[in-house]
């Protein structure tokens, strides 16, 4: 077995491209590979930012043989009434190289038709790899790929050398300018090269021993972890490792070097998350923190080579530091000095949506719809006044200084000016968490203020957008309404909160005042309710829950979120009972004759007179107790007990469909026997529609 290996060198590939394609050459290479038959062990790949490389293991130097058979003309047309070959026989043996004498008949659902047996495979590796190179090079996708020169080739960034080894042998190809070879290049400073690789096994030892890089992404990743602790632990701190950053610094790096720098303490006056935001966004460095969790004047940054005069270098990065540090500090004390009244007022001259208005108008509406919320799911736990205050600050803070400078602190500053100017710290803390949760995995609020702020805003942009009809259509969502959905029932579903959406909705629209809407507001409502059940389908099947569940528990209505939730579990805990088949079929029965006769004006109440048959009593019988403890169970949002009365009803039902003509001529006993059925099924719909159920 052989080892191959393929090098791509480049330009430096920007570090986010960097995971994608790893994942998309191995996978890439994994498909070929098998499409053409190469055998092989274990594949994987590995990048840095001038260089991508796969590595394959085991691989079969020869493509593995089989047999084909090859179905040719039909037998009366490949020979004529002598028995002899026509032309389509003629013209089907040139084309696979075989001879008469090598035909054979066989029988298919279509008749007797002639074919030949042919051994396939057998190809070099190296023949078939010099083709799959070039393709799935050329194929890696990228978020941007760029041509160079007057080349055709696409890639990230311009390649510049290709190294493709089997073995001992180059496997040949080109990829516009380039061809590929045994040459590879190291560090730009540590290890230039050019060097020679002998063996396809001999280059990653090369690149780290003589091309001074380190070439493995966990590797590099350790040196920086390693380094920055023990240069943190010297002056009794310690690293706040952010594992986006860690994975996009070793990404940048062929040679890491981690370097621990030094800041004036005067800028620890600066709020935590502000310093923070200046060493991760624009330097790529690392906060250090001390025992007692208080941010130390030190900050870790890796550099990309040992430089000669370390010193020298860690000057410089503490002056550009400094330099964003200063700013962040001049910022701090400008937005000190202003008020909220001064940024409410300067919010009426920034654009929210289109034809939505200011923000300034935004929050006047959220100002009322956190009040009504927290009068009406909040069950005295959260003060209206501090949630109206909430809405109406949360976007003030979009003017500031600070926001303007660092945009990814929106709501977190606003939080934090909303304690340094007085404000309470019910409605400091809703500020900062106001845009959470930012996804289906990201965190929550951890208020039950914020929480309300969050819903409010995810409302009021779910509203207007959907009556100006912007509705998310395929991939395309420009403000985000799919995420402001996702959020919404998250919030709902983790505080248990029993909320209208019909009504919030409506609340939300009513609040925009007289605006031309393309649609209607009922209409919008309605598309927006359909909108917030797709939402939760997929969010409840991302969970792993039966689809069929979830479909039959939608059916019976989600605009209650939390109530859907709960009928959702309570029918996956009665799926696993028994009978639950049994029951399911029944009520599926009741609730097809209920629907099909839904235009008739059907009734919830029967004439005990009109009863006659003896199955139709005691069906009746079980009604009349079943049915006000099912509204009780109902009232009281016992689900499980409710389902599970499905069991205790179903002997009667089952007997009543056997020994009753439901359909019957007589009109009035019909109407009656329906309204038994209609009764019993109109509240079993409002836990589940088992028409969805299929057994």
């Amino acid at each position: 077995m052989a080892t191959f290996v393929l090098e791509i060198g480049s330009e430096e590939v920007p570090s986010r491209f960097l995971p994608t394609e790893e994942q998309e050459l191995e996978t890439r290479f994994t498909a070929a590979l098998r499409e053409n038959a190469l055998e092989h062990g274990r594949i994987r790949a590995l990048s840095t930012p001038r260089r991508a490389i796969l590595v394959v293991e085991d691989l079969n130097p020869v493509q593995t043989e089989r047999e084909e058979i090859v179905a040719g003309p039909p037998v009366r047309v490949a020979y004529d009434a002598d028995g002899k070959p026509t032309r389509a026989l003629e013209g089907f043996l040139r084309t696979n190289g075989c001879t008469p004498d090598e035909v054979f008949r066989q029988d298919t659902p279509k008749g007797e038709y002639v074919a030949v047996r042919k051994r396939i495979g057998g190809a070099a590796a190296g023949d078939l790899l010099a083709e799959i190179c070039p393709a799935v090079i050329t194929a890696l996708p990228f978020a941007k790929r760029m041509r160079w020169g007057a080349n055709h080739v696409a890639y990230a960034r311009p390649l510049r050398w290709i190294v493709a080894l089997l073995d001992g042998d180059v496997v040949p190809f080109e990829l516009g300018p380039v061809a590929s070879g045994r040459e590879t290049f190291g560090h730009r400073i540590h290890g230039r090269g050019p060097f020679s690789v002998k063996e396809a096994r001999d280059l990653l030892p090369l690149l780290t021993e003589k091309g001074g890089i380190t070439p493995l992404p966990a590797d590099r990743r350790a040196v920086i972890v390693r380094g920055g602790d023990e240069q943190a632990a010297a002056v009794g701190g310690k690293v706040l490792w952010k594992d986006s950053l860690l994975r996009e610094v070793e990404g940048l790096t062929e040679h890491p070097v981690p370097l621990l720098g030094d800041f004036d303490a005067s800028y620890l006056e600066v709020p935590r998350e502000v310093l923070l935001t200046s060493m991760e966004s624009h330097q790529k460095s690392f906060g250090v923190e001390g025992a007692d969790g208080a941010l130390l004047p030190h900050f870790l940054t890796v550099l990309n080579l040992t430089p000669e005069d370390m010193g020298l270098v860690k000057r410089g990065w503490e002056r550009v530091l400094r330099a964003r540090l200063e700013d962040a500090r001049f910022f701090w004390h400008a937005d000190l000095r202003d008020t909220f009244d001064h940024w409410l007022e300067k919010l009426d001259h920034v654009i929210f949506i289109g034809r939505l208005g200011s923000m300034g108008e935004k929050t006047r509406r959220l100002e009322r719809l956190c009040r009504h919320l927290a009068e009406t799911v909040a069950d005295g736990k959260v003060s209206p006044d501090d949630a109206a205050r909430a809405g109406r600050l949360s976007k003030a803070d979009l003017v500031s200084g600070m926001v303007g400078e660092f945009d990814t602190l929106q709501g977190v500053m606003g939080g934090i000016y909303a304690e340094r100017k007085g404000e309470s710290p019910v409605v400091a803390r809703a500020l900062r968490e106001q845009y959470l949760p930012a996804g289906p995995e990201t965190p929550l609020p951890g208020s039950l203020g914020g929480a309300l702020l969050s819903l409010a805003d995810k409302a009021d942009t779910l509203a207007g957008c959907f009556g100006l009809g912007m509705i998310p259509t395929g991939a395309a969502d420009p403000n985000g309404l799919r995420r402001c959905a996702i959020g919404i029932l998250r919030i709902v579903l983790d505080y248990g909160l029993t909320l209208d959406l019909r009504a919030l909705f409506t609340r939300a629209l009513e609040l925009y005042g007289d605006r031309p809407w393309k649609l209607a507001p009922a209409e919008a409502v309605d598309k927006l309710l359909e909108f917030m059940a797709g939402r939760l389908r997929n969010y409840w099947q991302g969970r792993g829950e039966d689809t069929l569940l979830v479909d039959a528990t939608l059916g019976a209505g989600a605009e209650d979120i939390r109530d859907a939730g709960l009928r959702l579990t309570a029918l996956a805990a009665f799926s696993r009972e028994n009978g639950y088949a049994e029951a399911v079929q029944t009520f599926k029965r009741v609730a097809n004759i209920v629907r099909k006769q839904a235009g008739d004006d059907l009734r919830d109440q029967w004439d005990d007179a009109l009863l006659q048959e003896a199955p139709e009593k005691a069906l009746a019988a079980t009604l009349r107790d079943l049915l006000p403890r099912l509204d009780d169970l109902r009232g009281r949002g016992d689900y499980a007990a409710a389902l599970n009365t499905l069991l205790e009803v179903r002997p009667a039902v089952d007997a009543f469909f056997d020994g009753v003509m439901v359909m019957c001529d007589d009109d009035a006993l019909r109407r009656n026997r329906l309204a038994m059925l209609n009764a019993l099924g109109s509240r079993f719909a409002r836990l589940a529609d088992f028409a969805a159920l299929q057994m």
